[in-house]
């Protein structure tokens, strides 16, 4: 939907003029290559998309926030002065959720009517949860700016913050912060390297002359929740108290060079967990790599690390499955193709391909074909542009 669209329905379902109505948006996110990096203190190489969660709202004079979506049927009601009781709802929780953190960290919570509009898929890998919180945050931050005379701009980086404790705290879900961190800083036609021990991060510019980004979605629903994320992590943190006993020093995976660890692997008596922590030291020297390709314009040497990155997270991290791992082995038999990998969690969601820009409609054309044949049912296919992170849309 256009704004002006969703403004319309906002109208439809609560009254009332556009005069007062107030737009926030922020992105979904591809992750180019760093995955399950982030919860181990390491390297990630992500970028905002173009596709968003948009916010229309409107404040009230009272204690209520209602919720309605452009493409759901529910509508949801949120006491503010009881947001403990929201966590069992079908749709409704993220928002819920980034709420109760806002009220914790000593925001002054506004009643408002909103409607969400989302054109990132939901389930597919590309933070639309994210998005969700990070607009929800700026909106919530924005009204209590207002409502307390504050005139300094929202501090997106908090905003990221709040979005991920809304997800570990409300929704039960062990995430790092690579995904609400793109979504609330990202700029239109970089990526951000970012470091997520300490948050420091650098933006770098993606010219890729001749290619496309090409996201395939497996349209396999998959709830973080309730899939192996978490147990992931738990593996990981085994990993690195195993390896403390010799590197005490040492607070994190991501803080342990490929040498380091090579000469204390054998500390780790669990072979899977092993596997585990082999892929998140050496993915993180990946990120770096791709981050000097692409300074340097060597698209090939991104597609290759791009490409080993996902045999690591099949092999090493055991988290692609048949779908995700044929869309990949599809997209890599597609001439003009450079590299290719899941982004995201995995168990479902999607791939990323650096595809040729005359090829992309092969591309989709081939890559659906062998899907749908060995699956069963369709992949979906986006081209989707690198855009801004978290804003209010002031000019519509």
């Amino acid at each position: 939907m256009t704004v002006q669209e969703c403004k319309q329905q906002f109208i439809e379902i609560y009254g009332g003029s556009m005069d007062d109505l107030r737009v926030f948006a922020s992105p979904g996110r591809v992750n180019l290559i760093g995955e399950h990096t982030d919860y181990n203190g390491g390297f990630v190489f992500p970028a905002a998309l173009s596709m968003r969660t948009t916010i229309v709202a409107r404040k009230r004079t009272d204690n209520v926030v209602r919720l309605a979506a452009t493409d759901l049927p529910d509508r949801v009601t949120l006491d503010l002065s009881d947001l403990s009781q929201y966590k069992d709802l079908k749709w409704g929780d993220y928002q819920a959720g980034v709420l109760d953190e806002m009220a914790k960290a000593g925001y002054t919570l506004v009643g408002c009517d909103l409607l969400y509009d989302d054109t990132t898929p939901h389930g597919g890998g590309l933070s639309s949860s994210a998005a969700i919180e990070v607009a929800t945050a700026l909106l919530a931050a924005t009204f209590s700016h207002e409502a307390n005379g504050i005139t300094e701009p929202v501090d997106m980086v908090e905003m990221a913050k709040i979005g991920q404790k809304a997800e570990n705290n409300y929704v039960g879900v062990n995430c790092g912060i690579m995904d609400q961190f793109a979504s609330a800083m990202g700029k239109e036609n970089h990526a951000i390297f970012l470091d997520c021990k300490d948050l420091s991060y650098q933006l770098v510019p993606i010219q890729m002359a001749g290619y496309k980004l090409v996201i395939a979605n497996t349209n396999k629903k998959r709830g973080l929740a309730d899939s192996k994320y978490n147990e992931r992590r738990a593996e990981c943190e085994k990993g690195l108290a195993q390896l403390q006993t010799a590197l005490p020093d040492k607070s994190c995976l991501g803080v342990i060079s490929a040498e380091e660890f090579e000469a204390n692997r054998h500390l780790i008596s669990d072979e899977t967990v092993c596997k585990r922590v082999t892929h998140v030291i050496y993915e993180d020297e990946r990120v770096k790599a791709s981050v000097r390709a692409l300074t340097d314009g060597d698209l090939a040497e991104f597609g290759r690390l791009m490409t080993q990155s996902h045999a690591s997270l099949r092999d090493l991290y055991e988290v692609t499955g048949v779908e995700l791992d044929t869309l990949q082995e599809a997209a890599m038999q597609v001439e003009g193709v450079l590299g290719s990998r899941m982004t995201g969690a995995g168990f479902g969601g999607c791939t990323v391909s650096l595809v040729a820009e005359d090829r992309v409609e092969q591309f989709i054309r081939e890559c659906g074909k062998t899907y749908e044949e060995k699956i069963g049912y369709s992949a979906s296919f986006y081209v989707s542009e690198i855009g801004d992170g978290g804003r209010e849309i002031c000019d519509m």
